[in-house]
């Protein structure tokens, strides 16, 4: 089948990092056009794509298929949805929507168009979150009654990007980082029952929520997830303690580092953490106490973008649905009425 014309809303970091390298290497996409308002920087590194000046002339040209709506979070609510009224397939880069509401009006926009929605949760596909869902699989923990997921940097300075430091709706590290933290819980875990959050902003001069301690409650079992820029020693970026053991994984996952390198995309070592930053499993199998290091599986980001691929070709369900950002964005919406009303919020 021919490749997908695929074009990009935006070059910056998410566009030249995150987008770009896995749809110009995989033979199923062609990376078609970028849209970039004065420069060309798209074109500096691949010099066969169009360069875009609107939106609009994005939209206006019929031969893409897919675009990539990787713009500040601000304006990924109307910039998508004048993307589906064009009838084109699309991704949208997290978060998906600053509100539930206009993700559900998104979701049935495209429903009517008939185009395909996905937003872009890669973090599903982080080395990390891949090999502790292989351990839950596998049923090494028993059953789950405690976990926490951590997303923390040290960083006090404010961004230099100014639209991240404004507050508005869609902005702050529960958005952003958050995002896929939630994302990564309710895959793992499911849609909680109620959310209790604590936010706050802890950076000099900060506007922003730039600290979150959210906690999920399930049926069972309780799941943490923070997030702080002012960690400088890293902590475990994923614990899960279960009624026969535990499983500590430090935060590894190193294609970040790898793009950012100018790595491309699919080699042989791909997406493969150091032996040093394997999980630690301290369980019970078979009525033996084990304690031992965990392989930790390839982070692949173009796992993604082959769902993708056959969600638009071969009509299959797509890996990551609108409807599941949406969650997302739903419990960002509790935890920030919680902070605000100092209470439990059922969901």
């Amino acid at each position: 089948m021919k490749p997908i014309k695929t074009a990009i809303c935006s070059f910056g970091i998410s566009g030249s990092v995150f987008h770009a390298p896995f749809i110009s290497v995989n033979p199923n996409f062609e990376l078609y056009g970028v849209w970039e308002r004065t420069k060309n920087n798209a074109r500096k590194r691949y010099p066969d794509i169009k360069t875009f000046r609107s939106l609009e002339e994005l939209l206006a040209d019929d031969n893409i298929e897919l675009v990539v709506v990787n713009t500040p979070s601000v304006t990924h609510y109307d910039y998508a949805k004048k993307v589906i009224t064009s009838g084109k397939h699309l991704i949208v880069e997290k978060p998906f929507t600053a509100t539930s509401s206009q993700a559900r009006e998104l979701i049935g926009l495209a429903k009517k168009e008939g185009v395909k929605l996905s937003v872009y949760h890669n973090r599903r596909y982080d080395s990390d979150c891949k090999t502790v869902e292989k351990v839950l699989k596998d049923g090494l923990l028993g059953k789950v009654v405690d976990a926490e997921i951590r997303y923390d940097r040290f960083d006090p300075e404010l961004s230099y990007k100014t639209h991240k430091e404004i507050p508005t709706e869609g902005v702050g590290s529960l958005y952003d980082l958050g995002s896929h933290l939630i994302d990564q819980a309710i895959h793992l875990f499911g849609m909680p029952k109620a959310v209790f959050a604590d936010l706050d902003s802890l950076r000099p001069n900060s506007r922003v929520v730039d600290y979150f301690d959210v906690k999920l409650f399930y049926a069972s079992h309780r799941v943490t997830l923070k997030s702080s820029y002012y960690v400088k020693e890293a902590l475990p970026g994923i614990v899960i303690h279960g009624t026969k053991g535990s499983f500590i994984k430090p935060k590894g996952d190193v294609q970040e580092a790898e793009l950012q390198a100018g790595k491309i995309p699919g080699t042989k070592d791909w997406g493969l953490e150091p032996k040093s930053q394997e999980g630690l499993l301290h369980t019970e199998i078979k009525g033996a106490i084990v304690k031992k290091k965990i392989p930790t599986l390839r982070g692949d980001y173009m796992e993604y973008y082959k769902g993708i691929y056959e969600a638009i070709r071969n009509n299959k369900p797509l890996n990551i649905t609108a409807t599941e950002a949406m969650h997302v964005i739903m419990v960002i919406e509790a935890a920030q009425k919680s902070n605000i009303e100092k209470k439990t919020i059922d969901l």
